[in-house]
């Protein structure tokens, strides 16, 4: 993957760091999660859940992300694992974690799983005032000229 949309990726989804995320082998739906990124860590994003979660048995699984600007869309496929370095947990709680685990991070009905990325699909958006405008009025937008789609590692 080119490095200037890898960076884009990673800025934009520190930016917006929410993904509906499934296991693949669940039939059930994807259901949105709170990603906590690591900035020297960009094979892997982590995940605080209860234990009883959809995804709380980790496996492999895909994950979708949409940015807030409407910039940056990706497909991540990766394993969840559980993570076992208290480091890492303690370096990750943080108030709004608390706030959906209120017995502290020593509930042992919570699980931190860390998302291992094998590889993404990412589009970049960047359609201008001119494809704005064209939107607007039914025009017709340049795929070429509309953003960038790159596969890979992220």
């Amino acid at each position: 993957m080119e490095t200037h949309v890898r960076d884009k990726f990673w800025k934009a989804f520190a930016a917006s760091p929410l993904m509906m995320i499934k296991l693949d082998a669940a039939h059930g739906h994807a259901e949105p999660m709170t990603a906590l990124l690591d900035r020297d860590a960009h094979h892997a994003v982590w995940f605080f859940c209860k234990r009883d979660n959809r995804i709380g048995q980790g496996g492999r699984a895909m994950g979708q992300v949409i940015t807030k600007g409407h910039d940056v869309f990706a497909c991540i496929a990766g394993t969840l694992v559980e993570e076992t370095d208290a480091a890492v947990r303690d370096r990750h709680w943080s108030n709004a974690v608390e706030a959906w685990f209120p017995h502290g991070k020593s509930d042992p009905s919570i699980v931190m799983l860390r998302f291992e990325i094998d590889d993404a699909e990412v589009w970049t958006s960047d359609i201008g005032i001119t494809g704005l405008f064209k939107l607007a009025t039914g025009g017709t937008i340049d795929p070429s000229r509309a953003g960038e789609h790159e596969v890979g590692a992220v």
